[in-house]
């Protein structure tokens, strides 16, 4: 059994690899030899702000693995007009608390719990990487960034290595933020970054445009967008209900939310879009902020492993504006980085060993 943290985490698992292992979990999936469970949330109102659990699950055959990914927070929102970011903490601003657990589906051992943060951060870059290898233009050469965090970093690592990037154009509405964004790009990856002084101009002009901020609210806006563009995202509200209505293919990487039937009257739809159940009433529910679009929830709307398995045909043409909500599958997604991350981990000898009689019991449930 072995503790692995975000540093062991970022010396294993590379960009490359994490698109690949993904892709292999999606085949699993079409072949009926994955499965996940769409994230669930559990808040619990406090004063002035609320605490949230959440979790999502995955196994995948091929890997022999399953994974569990865990997260605590204390949710903080804008409660002055329209609520706009959603911030999240754990003991103190900038700390977090989020774990993967990994076991062995052959023995039910034990192999791995990990620190979620750089994996977090990757398997959802590697998504954003797979939408636009399976719905944006094959000649996609620009690529308009908004936002310049964590996610900004990922994904535009993934996007470059599917499509021949040769220019990003970014706008943070933090300008010191957006220019070492931009820096830092251009020395990692040696290709042109410009910084944007507004959204707008950030996403005309652009092939491939990546929605990477913490907004509850919409961030750019329909008439900006051209024919040809691809659009990804990282939360559900980033993108809004025009954007959506304006693309003529939306897509998603699976289901986000629980059947409502048998479903509780006290369970809301986050800001996240996930099902989450509230330890509190009606009324607290209420100061909860919800996703502002479900279109992209349509079990019509295909995904990426139905393209992958060419049950839905995507992008026909050229021409056309292609839009993924990258959410869905995050289960199963960690059970696959996460074991790509362990394998490597174990032959380079990284992580913290603890042994599995910590973890192990002779008492039966």
């Amino acid at each position: 059994m072995l503790f692995l943290t975000n540093e062991h985490v970022m010396d294993v698992l590379d960009m490359p690899g994490c698109i690949d292992v993904i892709e292999e979990a999606y085949r699993d999936l079409n072949a009926e030899k994955a499965a996940y469970r769409p994230r669930i949330d559990l808040y619990v109102p406090q004063e002035p702000n609320y605490y949230r659990w959440g979790t999502m699950e995955g196994a995948t055959r091929s890997r022999g693995v399953f994974a569990i990914r865990m997260k605590s927070d204390v949710l903080v929102w804008d409660q002055e007009g329209e609520v706009q970011t959603e911030e999240k903490f754990c003991v103190k601003p900038g700390t977090f608390c989020g774990l993967v657990f990994l076991f062995s589906v052959k023995d039910a051992r034990p192999l791995a719990l990990m620190n979620d943060g750089y994996i977090q951060h990757m398997r959802v870059g590697a998504c954003a990487g797979l939408g636009a290898k399976y719905l944006s233009r094959a000649d996609s050469k620009v690529l308009g960034m908004i936002g310049s965090g964590g996610m900004a970093r990922t994904y535009v690592s993934a996007i470059c290595h599917v499509r021949p990037i040769e220019k990003v154009k970014v706008y943070s509405p933090t300008r010191e933020h957006c220019e070492e964004y931009a820096e830092e790009i251009r020395s990692s990856m040696g290709i042109e970054v410009e910084t944007m002084s507004s959204a707008e101009d950030a996403v005309r002009g652009s092939d491939i445009v990546a929605l990477c901020t913490d907004s509850l609210i919409p961030v750019i806006e329909a008439s900006w967008l051209e024919p040809g563009m691809h659009i990804t995202n990282v939360r559900s509200n980033e993108a809004g209900i025009e954007v959506i209505k304006r693309a003529d293919v939306i897509a998603r990487l699976g289901t986000t939310t629980l059947p409502r039937d048998g479903v509780s009257d006290v369970t809301v739809v986050g800001g996240d879009g996930m099902t989450g159940y509230i330890a509190g009433s009606m009324k607290e529910a209420e100061r909860i902020p919800r996703s502002l679009s479900k279109e992209i929830d349509n079990p019509n709307v295909g995904t990426i492993p139905d393209l992958m398995a060419k049950r839905w045909p995507g992008r026909t043409s050229d021409g056309q504006i292609t839009f993924i909500n990258n959410q869905g599958t995050q289960g199963l997604q960690f059970a696959a980085a996460g074991s790509l991350v362990y394998e490597r981990a174990v032959a380079k000898g990284l992580g913290h060993k603890m042994p599995d009689e910590w973890f192990l019991q002779d008492i039966r449930d």
